[in-house]
């Protein structure tokens, strides 16, 4: 029987015992599980929210100790035509106005995420009607066991997408340029 050398079996003790000391910090896959998604806007007349339950996603989080530490990666689609009003005039109007004949997904991809704890500013893309802009905003991060929720909201311009807002009753009555889209998503590990 061969004997270990010391000098060989120094290094596999450190690095076991480092194990315990340090736990597995690691990238996790997670997959979009929970969505409410709206847009909220105005008019001459009034305020109006179109709200979505239907999107998809994925992200790549740094776990350690089953706690949220960073987010490498992710990316939230919506097809343009699950948003809905409760009244059909307003969602053809929003359909054509969105181009959704021709795109038909609303998406956000991350760029950057800084902050610490349950803060942070997300900075990525935003693509609406095939326009991408940039755009940063405040995201509030929640964990509830192995799900982890993200809530906050988007101040957006339609004239930066090229959106034409619609009007009626010969212009009296017009959606104004500014409106916002709130979030509230909820992750989970894909495997």
């Amino acid at each position: 029987m061969k004997k270990i050398k010391p000098l060989v079996l120094f290094p596999i003790v450190i690095i076991w015992m480092a194990s315990f000391i340090y736990p597995a910090q690691g990238q996790t896959d997670y997959t979009l599980t929970s969505s409410e998604l709206k847009i909220i806007g105005k008019s001459t007349i009034r305020v109006w929210t179109m709200t979505s339950p239907k999107a998809s996603g994925q992200g790549k989080f740094t776990m350690e100790r089953d706690q949220l530490q960073g987010i490498q990666s992710l990316t939230v689609e919506m097809p343009a035509e699950s948003l809905k009003s409760g009244t059909k005039g307003l969602d053809k109007h929003a359909y054509e106005a969105l181009k959704t004949s021709q795109y038909q997904i609303v998406k956000f991809t991350l760029r950057e995420v800084t902050g610490s704890g349950s803060s942070l500013e997300a900075n990525g893309d935003l693509t609406i009607a095939g326009v991408t802009k940039k755009t940063s905003f405040p995201v509030k991060v929640s964990q509830s066991g192995n799900q982890i929720n993200f809530q906050g909201e988007i101040p957006i311009k339609f004239s930066d997408f090229n959106i034409v807002t619609p009007t009626n009753f010969m212009g009296l009555i017009k959606t104004h340029d500014d409106a916002r889209i709130v979030f509230n998503t909820g992750f989970q590990p894909s495997n």
